[in-house]
Formats: structure tokens, sequence, C-alpha cells
């Protein structure tokens, strides 16, 4: 058992309740969530809006990372984002516009995690084709287009926090 939880997610086994095609972003959003968990534990609140050499601060990392699964989540269901959404990237990165601590932001990532499992559990696997409009100008993409990017975006994310965290740290 110690040797398994030590393994990454991906070799953990198939992830119960999601289709098989798409037991590669479950793991990868498992991982993420592993990963960026694991690496806040410690660290000082007072960098949390720091950014280093002018890059992103670690803030706007937890709260993007929130943010693109739920809204490409949201495409990837063919539905358009709600006023509650659009306030929300507006608010990314931007201290003055948000009150949140980072467990808050680590505990809101995780929901959403959590609602990106249950969408993939439910997601068949016969709509991977199928197109979907990205944003007001409704790009064309498809759900699996749009499910991938989601993933791939969530740990491009988790590296730029790694590496910003590690700066600030030290």
């Amino acid at each position: 058992m110690e040797t398994e939880k030590k393994r990454e997610v991906w070799l953990r086994g198939p992830v119960e309740g999601i289709p098989p095609l798409l037991q590669p972003l479950a793991h990868t959003l498992l991982q993420a969530r592993e990963e960026i968990n694991a690496m806040m534990v410690g660290f000082p609140e007072i960098f949390l809006w720091v950014k280093p050499a002018e890059r992103a601060c670690p803030a706007f990392h937890l709260q993007h990372l929130t943010g693109i699964l739920d809204r490409l989540f949201t495409y990837a269901r063919g539905e358009v984002l709600s006023a509650a959404q659009m306030e929300y990237l507006s608010c990314e990165g931007n201290e003055m516009a948000t009150s949140t601590g980072m467990q808050e932001m680590l505990d809101t990532f995780s929901k959403q995690v959590d609602k990106a499992l249950a969408q993939l559990s439910v997601t068949d696997e016969t709509t991977l084709t199928e197109v979907r409009g990205v944003g007001r100008a409704q790009v064309p993409s498809t759900v699996i287009g749009l499910l991938t990017h989601a993933c791939e975006h969530t740990m491009r994310h988790t590296g730029q926090l790694l590496v910003t965290t590690s700066v600030l740290r030290n």
C-alpha cells in the first residue's frame, strides 16, 4: 500500500467511475491536486501575492487553476459562461478583489477537481468529437479538446506554481 501511494496517480490503476478514454484526464487532475496540496504545506502566506521577477504570484495560479477547470468544463458541456464565472475570471490574480486566504483557495481548487471528475464520470465517450464553442466568439473545439486542454493547462500552472513557490521559499 505504501509503495502504491508513492506512485504517480496514473500508475495506480483506473479511477473508479471514469470512462476508459477519460482515465488519463482523471489521473492528471488527481496528480495536480496531490502535487499542489503537497507543495503548499508550510508555504508562508505572506508570499501568496508576491510576484517574483514580475511573474504571476502563487495566488493567481491557485485561482486560475480553479477558474480554468470551471470555464473549460462549462464549454465542454456546451454551455456559455455565467455572470459569476465572468466575475471570477476578472478577479483572478487581483489581491484587492478577493478576501480568500491560501487554505480557502486550495479547498476551492480541490472542490473544482471533484466537480471535474464528476463531469468526466458522466461524459459519454461517443460525444468526445462533438463540436463545442469557446468564448464569446464561439471558436470551435471539441469535447475532448476542451477536457484535454483543461487538464493540460492545469498541469502547466501546477508546474509554474511549483517554480514560483520554490523561488519565494528561498
